[in-house]
């Protein structure tokens, strides 16, 4: 049995600030759900503190990772006993030689002690890359984002013994990325990288639905009787929520009362003040626009599966994880034609461009209507999609580990042929 170690890190600090599990969350999740409950295992949580990193004891381990799978559990008092010991332990114990670890999250990628202390450890870290976004789209992110991406993706590919993508379209940004189309204003610890990096071993692993799926039968009520549709994610500039609340004032303005509704799911986030503004300061948008900051997972499924559709005019996306829960919920979706989204779902939702507010507005339109033959065709469409699921992401996962075993000792790739497992989904599999 592989020997496993998870960089807990992020979900420990998210959890003690109270924020709602991310997509990136439920992934990391998932790897703790499957990894720590095998029979016989001995998978271990890694708590990372600055330039300094710290194996968790095996029973610290499981009530960490027990804690972390509980939305119920308050974290602080057990994150404060763990966090003093790490400090206490400093870096990974010497045991670790020839250990898997999981960074899931991105965070600590950003550090180049975390990068040097992986390899004086010899443990094999195996990276997620979830997307680049904030190297190729910095407008929408955080100011000085983009160079810490620009950090993170240089350690990963420098440092991973593996790298797992979510899509192929993030994989392929990554292959671009590392052949020098994003490299200007790289931090200074990796001016002395190469110009072109080399891959490591690498697997597309598509991500299954991070909401827990329900029978038709056990899903809560409609939540309103009046039509609505439903936005899900944090509310940033990448997201769009600008675009969805003009087209609200207008529908208010031509069909008054009989306006369908909007519900806003997800925390607010950064450089949204106008959006902010609008929710509340806008007397049209009061009543017609729900913000919902802390629904459950039982509410989401609920308000997915009872909606006209899931509307999602994001400007860039790795994967795109609500597509994949709302389709899996039978729910319509109304998406930015993207790449990552066309890989997942091929042409069952209706796409139309993030700038096309006169399109968008038109599809609204026609899905808030009763009877409306685009919804009933695309329900139709929604009944061939097959959804990845986690078996399948963890076999190619496995697989990777497989390859990665000590002995092997598989060679840098080349960007003229990246690795493809012979696993891998394409975007047929998706329908």
């Amino acid at each position: 049995m592989q020997r496993i170690l998870i960089d807990v890190t992020r979900l420990v600090y998210r959890r003690l600030k109270n924020k709602l599990p991310t997509g990136i969350d439920r992934v990391s999740l998932q790897y703790i759900h499957y990894y720590s409950r095998q029979p016989g295992s001995s998978t271990r949580a890694v708590l990372s503190l600055g330039p300094f990193s710290a194996v968790l004891s095996p029973e610290d381990s499981a009530a960490v990772f027990a804690a972390l799978c509980d939305a119920n559990v308050t974290v602080k008092r057990l994150a404060a006993r763990v966090i003093a010991k790490a400090v206490g332990w400093r870096w990974l114990s010497r045991d670790v030689a020839d250990c898997f670890l999981f960074n899931t999250g991105h965070m600590g990628l950003e550090n180049p002690h975390y990068a040097w202390m992986l390899r004086r450890s010899g443990a094999r870290p195996v990276i997620v890359v979830h997307d680049l976004i904030p190297i190729t789209h910095p407008e929408y992110c955080r100011s000085g984002e983009r160079q810490q991406h620009l950090t993170r993706m240089n350690c990963a590919v420098k440092i991973s013994a593996g790298i797992i993508s979510n899509s192929t379209h993030t994989l392929q940004t990554l292959v671009r990325f590392c052949r020098g189309d994003y490299q200007n204003g790289i931090a200074p610890f990796t001016t002395t990288l190469a110009p072109r990096l080399n891959m490591p071993p690498c697997v597309v692993a598509p991500l299954a639905p991070g909401l827990p799926m329900m029978a038709t039968a056990e899903i809560g009520k409609r939540p309103m009787q009046k039509p609505y549709f439903v936005i899900l994610g944090t509310i940033e500039p990448r997201k769009n929520h600008w675009l969805l609340l003009q087209i609200w004032r207008q529908l208010i303005e031509t069909m008054g009362v009989d306006a369908p509704k909007l519900v806003l799911i997800g925390q607010r986030g950064w450089k949204c003040e106008n959006v902010i503004d609008l929710l509340e300061l806008s007397t049209q948008l009061k009543g017609a626009v729900i913000e919902r900051s802390d629904c459950s997972d039982a509410e989401l499924i609920s308000y997915l599966h009872h909606a006209q559709a899931l509307l999602f005019p994001s400007f860039a996306e790795g994967y795109g994880m609500p597509v994949a829960e709302a389709l899996s919920l039978g729910a319509p979706v109304i998406a930015s034609d993207l790449d990552a989204f066309r890989e997942m779902a091929g042409d069952i939702p209706e796409y139309a461009d993030p700038l096309d507010g006169k399109r968008w507005a038109e599809l609204i339109a026609e899905y808030s209507t009763q009877g409306s033959a685009m919804r009933a065709a695309q329900l139709q469409r929604i009944t061939q999609f097959q959804p990845s699921t986690w078996v399948q992401h963890f076999a190619l996962v496995d697989g990777l580990l497989d390859q990665l075993s000590p002995g092997k000792n598989p060679a840098k790739q080349s960007l003229e042929q990246p690795r493809q497992s012979p696993e891998q989904p394409t975007a047929s599999h998706h329908g």
